[in-house]
């Protein structure tokens, strides 16, 4: 009798939860963000909706994303040095400044393809908003020379580094991060079935790794880049 009650729980929790076909989205997305740096980015999505109504979705797709910025200081990267802690506690962990140095470029320009994750409500077949953020991917980018300000290294201080684009990307927590990432806050308007205009904010981590292990036996740099965002979606 147990085992009944329990199959039942589970069959009406699934039936509860169960995706919407009808609510599905498939699109693909162009936008461009632009400030503190040019970023223009190129996607297809699909989106389940759950539930009867559908109203909330959830995502993945494929992204790429481009990053261009003139001169730049790429910071200490690993949040073992950034905060002295590793895990989700690094939010909460202020950090410690004496362990940060600096690379400073006179430009970078990194390529990367990640694997993103939506988040999405729909208030009406028109207007809807969401949240997306890159899990796993690659990067790409030509390298780049810079002068490198060094915190505890007399020999190294203001020596000539060369750095490229961190190969593998992979969202873990803040400055547990590794590569480069790309998440979006939105709200989208549907003109009609097909064409829909998003805007919103891009927050974007652009990481290279030195072709040296510096300072703290480190060699993985970032910027942070918060940026106004607009797209055009298109759906299938």
């Amino acid at each position: 009798m147990k085992k009944i009650l329990f199959l039942i729980v589970i069959l009406l929790t699934i039936n509860h939860l169960s995706f919407s076909q009808s609510k599905n989205q498939r699109y693909a997305d162009v936008s461009i963000a632009a400030g503190s740096g040019f970023s223009p980015a190129l996607s297809y999505n699909y989106n389940w909706g759950l539930g009867k109504k559908g109203k909330f979705k959830i995502g993945t797709g494929i992204r790429f994303t481009y990053f261009a910025k003139g001169r730049t200081d790429l910071i200490t990267a690993p949040a073992s040095l950034t905060s002295g802690e590793k895990g989700p506690q690094v939010l909460f962990t202020e950090n410690i400044l004496s362990n940060f140095d600096t690379l400073k470029v006179s430009k970078i320009g990194a390529g990367y393809i990640n694997i993103p994750i939506h988040l999405q409500y729909s208030f009406s077949q028109k207007f809807e908003v969401g949240f997306n953020i890159d899990a796993i991917g690659i990067s790409f980018g030509s390298k780049q020379s810079g002068t490198f300000y060094a915190s505890d290294s007399r020999s190294l201080n203001k020596s000539t580094q060369t750095a490229k684009p961190t190969t593998f990307n992979l969202l873990l927590v803040s400055d547990n991060d590794l590569g480069s990432l790309n998440s979006e806050l939105y709200a989208r308007y549907w003109v009609n079935d097909k064409i829909g205009i998003r805007a919103g904010l891009s927050f974007q981590f652009i990481e290279y790794t030195t072709d040296k292990v510096l300072t703290f036996e480190n060699d993985r740099f970032r910027t942070k880049n918060l940026l106004p965002m607009i797209a055009i979606s298109y759906k299938f």
